[in-house]
């Protein structure tokens, strides 16, 4: 029984010579694994025990947990004192003067179509429109139809719409190739927010003095200066007697009111579907005040939207007599308008989200 004896001395000092050399918590963690494991030399003595006499195992056996018992202690109490050690580093290291003032947390901020478009709407609705909002997906009759679209004109091409291929589509459809289907899709992204005011005329009588700020999607590639989406704000007035006249002097007090004291317009004739007469809206370069310059591309001249008097087709689509009523309309692009306003030469950088450049706004 004395080999068992030395053994157990032995295993003893052999693990307090290497907790000695125990510099860091893990290396204690490690040893008591490595000693008080299931395939440490503690299990080992344990296993020993069937070799010696019945009468004497009580003896050795309690000797062994004696081991065991003092081996755990050692590792509780060096872990303990290392790990507080250890942590008493860290916090040296993590330090903080608690006298230094705080640091400000960065707050958000409205993107800059945002910033514009509600520039927009609170000027119009100062001048006495109220907002009317209307669906992004809608119907070809609203979005087309109702607006006096032939059903021939390019705009309702697949190449320039995006169409919803519906549930009804697809049953009344046996063809393969379903992008050459033949038919037109009753559902569509909206191309503009005109499709508003065709909403407007079925809900209210005369006089409707609204304006329609939303996005729009056209299939169109993405550049510089074109985007698949962007962004609207439609404006109708339809009332007795409304004339070219009313409609100038809306646009006149609107830019000034959006651009900055008194602003040069010129007016030069356009087709619209929906107007007649319909017409484009310039102003003089804010940039180079008329001088030409590169924004204006040495013209002098902005174009900034287009307007026009309600055709008396969609008066009548509207269920509104022509004969009674009249009425202006206008539409303007957001993204245009507020590249020209902050000299911003690529369309794309509104929807690539970089701090960088959303920061200036």
């Amino acid at each position: 029984m004395a080999s068992f004896h030395q053994s157990v001395g032995a295993l003893r000092n052999a693990f307090l010579e290497e907790l000695k050399e125990a510099i860091h918590s893990k290396d204690v963690e490690n040893l008591k694994v490595k000693y008080l494991g299931k395939k440490g030399p503690i299990q080992a003595l344990m296993v020993s025990l069937k070799n010696i006499d019945a009468s004497e195992r009580p003896k050795f056996g309690k000797e062994i947990n004696d081991l065991k018992e003092e081996l755990i202690s050692h590792c509780d109490h060096s872990l303990a004192r290392m790990k507080g050690d250890e942590q008493n580093i860290r916090l040296q290291g993590e330090w903080i003067d608690i006298t230094l003032p705080g640091r400000k947390g960065k707050v958000g901020r409205l993107h800059p179509i945002t910033q514009v478009m509600n520039r927009i709407v609170d000027i119009l609705v100062g001048m006495g429109f109220s907002v009317q909002l209307g669906p992004d997906v809608d119907t070809d009759y609203y979005n087309f139809g109702g607006l006096n679209f032939a059903l021939d004109h390019p705009a309702r091409d697949a190449q320039d719409t995006f169409y919803l291929y519906t549930e009804r589509d697809a049953k009344n459809d046996d063809s393969e190739d379903r992008s050459n289907r033949g038919i037109m899709a009753d559902l569509l992204l909206r191309t503009h927010t005109s499709n508003v005011q065709v909403h407007a005329m079925e809900k209210h009588a005369p006089p409707i003095r609204i304006i329609a700020p939303g996005r729009c999607f056209r299939n169109e590639d993405i550049s510089a200066r074109s985007h698949v989406f962007f962004h609207q704000v439609e404006g109708v007035y339809i009332d007795k007697g409304v004339t070219f006249r009313d409609l100038f002097a809306t646009m006149d007090e609107f830019l000034g009111k959006l651009l900055g004291g008194k602003v040069e317009t010129r007016y030069r004739p356009s087709y619209f579907p929906f107007v007649e007469p319909g017409l484009e809206v310039d102003v003089r370069c804010i940039s180079c005040d008329g001088e030409g310059c590169r924004i204006c591309k040495e013209t002098g001249w902005l174009e900034v939207l287009g307007a026009g008097m309600v055709h008396p087709n969609v008066l009548k689509m509207g269920k509104i007599d022509p004969e009674v009523y009249s009425g202006y309309a206008w539409g303007m692009g957001i993204e245009r308008l507020t590249m020209l306003l902050y000299d911003i030469r690529d369309i794309r950088l509104f929807t690539e989200n970089d701090i960088r450049f959303l920061a200036q706004f």
